[in-house]
């Protein structure tokens, strides 16, 4: 009796490598994946920052509330804090120098799990006008152009509006040197895009 003949060692290997082939296609199918050539991008997982802090309902004898805009999902959202000292709303300086310290601040912790943040420096200083210097000026510890564009849209939107900006929805802001200052405008625009929208500031005489 004749013994089958064998297949030649190149058609052997050909042969398993089908079969395992075979194994892996019905492996990939029964588990429901399906293969692509094409790479998939789902894209960035979704934010979780709420970006919401609640008020505290009561605010300590002897305090005031104060408004400022921190960062949060790439917006600006303001919030509430209570600070301790006498009333300073009508010395627009003072106030100034009270919302910069609340900026220059690491969020607090309910802060920071909203997904909350400062870009303003922590040594930041902030001073009244010069001489020669519009009324309402403000001159800070650096110019305003070497600042974060964050930042400084936290700092016009936080001044906005207040004793800081007499009232006005634009702040003048100046440096240290002796470049004049400009006026800076708190848009919707800057709210929304802080750290895109256009804050060039405007020349004022």
């Amino acid at each position: 009796m004749r013994t089958a003949p064998r297949p030649a060692p190149r058609l052997r290997s050909a042969l398993r490598g089908a079969a395992l082939a075979l194994a892996l296609l019905g492996t990939a199918t029964a588990c429901g994946i399906r293969g692509t050539a094409v790479p998939v991008d789902a894209g960035g997982a979704p934010s979780r920052s709420s970006c919401v802090v609640k008020p505290e309902r009561t605010v300590p004898s002897g305090s005031a509330t104060v408004t400022v805009q921190l960062e949060c999902t790439s917006q600006l959202v303001p919030v509430t804090r209570a600070v301790a000292g006498p009333d300073t709303s009508e010395d627009g300086v003072a106030v100034a120098r009270l919302l910069l310290d609340e900026l220059r601040k690491a969020p607090s912790n309910q802060e920071a799990e909203a997904g909350m943040s400062t870009a303003v420096p922590q040594r930041l200083t902030v001073s009244g006008p010069r001489p020669g210097d519009p009324a309402g000026t403000l001159r800070l510890g650096r110019d305003p152009g070497d600042l974060p564009q964050v930042g400084l849209a936290q700092l016009v939107c936080t001044y906005a509006g207040t004793a800081a900006a007499d009232g006005k929805r634009t702040v003048i802001l100046g440096g240290p040197a002796e470049e004049r200052p400009k006026s800076y405008a708190c848009t919707d625009e800057l709210r929304a895009h802080p750290d895109s929208a256009d804050i060039t500031g405007t020349a004022v005489s």
